[in-house]
């Protein structure tokens, strides 16, 4: 008869190794992006307009983050979306806003982190995606930040860019 203690351990050894296993083999499902907006030392400080969209080849871009004034009245914030220029061409256009799930306050000098699924991301198809932060300023400037990555990504695996003026670092990683 065999030995009960040595088919528990066979047994321990077996699973924990298909434990360990298991994450490396899984897709990602969610994309982390950490927005750094960076405290300006200027006479008048206007919080950041900022559009967070991805790009792919031959699709249509997808906006999954939107920051700007949209509960003023008369939805009087919507009349300087157009001065986050590269949105506004590449999606703002077209968008019914307040868009649901994406529209959000702007936010203060600080660190941001949001998560989007992949159906948020619109990565339907494996390839080459492009996250594309924008920030515009009343009486400030203008930024744009490109962060490439490939979807399926490996977890962990991301990206970094860093702004000069309306942006600070924004960086991407996958879980």
């Amino acid at each position: 008869m065999p030995n009960p203690r040595t088919i528990a351990i066979a047994g321990s050894a077996a699973g924990i190794g298909a434990l360990l296993a298991a994450p490396a083999a899984a897709a990602p499902r969610t994309m982390d992006v950490i927005v750094t907006i960076p405290r300006l030392k200027v006479a008048e400080y206007h919080r950041p307009y900022v559009a967070i969209w991805v790009e792919k080849d031959g699709a249509r871009a997808k906006t999954v983050a939107l920051w700007y004034d949209h509960d003023m009245k008369g939805d009087e914030g919507t009349k300087w979306l157009r001065d986050i220029r590269q949105w506004w061409r590449a999606a703002g256009r077209s968008m019914r806003l307040p868009a649901d799930g994406i529209t959000g306050a702007t936010r203060a000098p600080g660190t941001h982190k949001l998560s989007f699924s992949r159906a948020q991301l619109g990565a339907a198809a494996p390839g080459t995606y492009t996250l594309v932060v924008e920030a515009a300023r009343e009486v400030g400037g203008r930024e744009l930040l490109r962060i490439p990555f490939t979807w399926p990504a490996a977890p962990g695996v991301g990206g970094k860019a860093v702004g000069k003026t309306e942006l600070g670092s924004i960086s991407i990683a996958f879980r």
